[in-house]
């Protein structure tokens, strides 16, 4: 019977793919992308940019839409068998990585075209990949001896699969845990729709009462709003000690396995340790530019955040006479003193961020900004039922992308929200090949009573991720390796976190923030405290954002070997950054998937560092009209669209006519 993984499909048949489709599809796939590699090498003519390093960006394909729907499912959709399947895989994709970045005849060809090719006879894209390729092999042990080889290659191998063992075994411990309420008392100070939405998963279940989990649509309120300091404590304390228990889902001996292959596999390739390694393909370039970077903004922020958790420490104190202000307190308080303060809830927010008008918002300003339409599509195959599909196009009706959105917590699914592709852009033979993007996300659901109403937080991640889908959507390059948003690390969040500046502007506002049941115009006291509460607490948010890029940055740069307890390391890798008394019976490494099951081991700093890109680009925008096509455009042509075809700095300044300057991050922030 023929496996539809391996037809010729255009849209992913989600419907049609059974479970044993995918471990012989993979193997298939592998075998023709070997094949194709085997082809490129037993060329006989002399090697040119063409039949090698272009022919290489082009191989693989089949196997590439097999990884995007396999990978994106086990995130998104996942059960015991995918994950299953994923453990066998995951060292063959490793493997078969290593066979082409290992394998001596093919980097033979690839250096001679490196060597001999005319630089000036080939396009900016062409060059960009043409050093991209030669590095990648440089940089995964082409230049090793075999012995040494052999050596990468087990390494890769077992770091393939304990990272994705680090992620199931968070999502096991997250599934695991529920704070399962009966009493009616417990619930004060909880907002309506949170005490609902407990009472549905409650039902579901066949019990009385409420449950809460530690999806964050469930905790983040809890945390924020429950009066019961008590349960509050005890739901804290469950989400902090993910991964540092003592049961079969512990990271802890994981984290330290997977930071010790680390480092020895940059020792292997000639660098001192991995953070180096890493940021030798970076806009930050090198360890100590990084620290340097974070340890500048500490020394701006500290102070601030100090003066704030203080302040948070009084009002606690004189609202209900706390002590000591702990972990379990912040948002509870911080939302109290908002509200205080700017006479601002977010629970009063919320009826007007119904999240189709929001994401009709962001339609809209894609719109206004890029050109771009959107329509609701019913023919594409989704794999679940709250998945929604959109067609794109441009001005004159050319199709642009297709667009995945699924926005709720579900059992097979990871906390956050992130961006990813079910199909890369690239041009060949003529044909430009649209991209198909999905954002994936963890809203508050609907209830039986109401829709899903999102709090502002939502909304900016709305924004965050949409911004990400875009720089996927409008790409505009020939190589695959090169599209969207395949650009250095550091550069990936300006395209995101730009765009969640529009959200705190009035003129955008007026466009989707209409309250659900009399569709009134968010009222302009709102939108005025919304702008003015912008910096809330930002010395304290700033400090949190800088612990977590210090903590990355320590565990790849300083000897894993010599790290004992991993939970005194990261004490020892706090003390700069540190507010709240420490709660021994957690730990952030155990739980912290953007470096041990995401990409951003040694890059977690990229948050911060885009933000001084992204307050620079939008300050443009904002001397000239946050609507301005002629700078949208610009943006456009000189960033969405180049993906990773030229060097980052480069891009910017074609964009801007400048490097950025860490200013107007400053000032926004309120640090100056």
């Amino acid at each position: 019977m023929e496996n539809i993984l391996l037809t010729n499909f255009d849209t992913a048949p989600f419907s049609q793919i059974k479970t044993d489709n995918y471990e012989p599809a993979f193997d298939e796939a592998i075998k023709q992308a070997k094949a194709e590699i085997q082809q490129i090498i037993t060329n006989s003519n002399t090697p040119t940019f063409e039949n090698t390093i272009e022919a290489m960006a082009f191989s693989g394909m089949q196997l590439d839409r097999i990884s995007n729907i396999f990978f994106n499912l086990n995130s998104a959709e996942t059960n015991e068998e995918l994950q299953k399947i994923a453990q066998v895989v995951a060292p063959k994709l490793s493997a078969f990585g290593n066979d082409i970045s290992l394998n001596p005849d093919l980097f033979k060809r690839v250096k001679q075209v490196f060597d001999t090719a005319d630089k000036s006879t080939l396009t900016t894209e062409q060059n960009t990949l043409l050093n991209k390729t030669y590095k990648g092999f440089a940089r995964n042990g082409a230049l090793l001896n075999d012995e040494q080889k052999e050596n990468l290659r087990q390494i890769d191998a077992q770091l393939s699969v304990l990272s994705l063992q680090f992620n199931e075994n968070i999502l096991a411990e997250t599934n695991a845990y529920q704070l399962h309420i009966t009493n009616e008392e417990d619930l004060a100070g909880l907002p309506e729709g949170v005490v609902e939405a407990a009472k549905n998963l409650a039902e579901q279940q066949e019990k009385q009462g409420w449950i809460f989990t530690l999806d964050y649509p469930s905790y983040l309120p809890f945390v924020t709003y429950a009066k019961n300091r008590e349960l509050r404590k005890e739901i804290t304390i469950a989400n902090g000690k993910k991964g540092f228990q003592k049961n079969n889902f512990n990271n802890e001996a994981i984290v330290l396995k997977i930071v010790t292959l680390r480092n020895q596999r940059a020792q292997l390739l000639g660098y001192k340790n991995h953070a180096a390694f890493v940021l030798e393909e970076r806009m930050a370039q090198n360890p100590e530019k990084v620290l340097t970077f974070l340890n500048d903004l500490l020394i701006k922020a500290k102070p601030a955040a100090q003066n704030e958790f203080d302040e948070l420490t009084v009002y606690a104190q004189k609202l209900d006479g706390i002590d000591s202000l702990e972990k379990w307190d912040g948002s509870y308080y911080s939302e109290k003193l908002k509200q205080e303060r700017f006479n601002l809830d977010d629970e009063a927010l919320k009826p007007y961020f119904k999240l189709e008008n929001v994401l009709n918002g962001a339609f809209t300003v894609a719109e206004k900004l890029f050109g771009l339409h959107f329509n609701e599509v019913f023919t594409v195959d989704t794999y679940h039922n709250d998945v929604q599909t959109f067609e794109v196009k441009n001005e004159s009706g050319e199709k642009i992308a297709l667009f995945y959105t699924d926005f709720f917590p579900r059992k097979g699914k990871r906390n956050g929200a992130w961006m990813t592709s079910f199909k890369s852009q690239w041009i060949k033979n003529g044909v430009n090949e649209r991209p198909h993007v999905s954002i994936v996300c963890n809203f508050t659901p609907p209830t039986s009573s109401k829709p899903s109403l999102l709090t502002f937080n939502e909304v900016t991640t709305l924004f965050h991720e949409f911004g990400h889908a875009l720089h996927g959507m409008l790409a505009n390059t020939t190589y695959p390796s090169l599209s969207g948003t395949s650009v250095y690390w550091d550069f990936v969040e300006l395209p995101s976190q730009i765009m969640e500046n529009w959200v705190y502007q009035p003129e955008t506002l007026a466009l989707f923030a209409k309250h659900y049941e009399t569709g009134e115009t968010i009222p302009q006291v709102y939108i005025d405290k919304i702008k003015e509460s912008a910096n809330f607490l930002e010395g304290m948010a700033t400090l949190r954002q800088l612990s977590f890029g210090l903590l990355d940055m320590a565990w790849h740069t300083k000897n894993p070997e010599s790290i004992d307890s991993l939970k005194e390391f990261e004490n020892q890798e706090f003390e700069s950054t540190k507010l709240y008394p420490d709660v021994a019976e957690n730990a952030m490494s155990t739980a912290f998937s953007h470096i041990f099951a995401g990409g951003y081991a040694a890059g977690y700093y990229s948050y911060k560092w885009a933000e001084v890109l992204d307050a620079d680009a939008f300050d443009y925008f904002e001397q000239n009209g946050i609507f301005n096509k002629e700078i949208a455009t610009k943006f456009k042509n000189h960033i969405l669209s180049q993906g990773g075809t030229d060097h980052p700095m480069t891009l910017y300044k074609n964009f801007r006519g400048q490097e950025p300057s860490p200013n107007a991050l400053l000032k926004r922030a309120g640090l100056i």
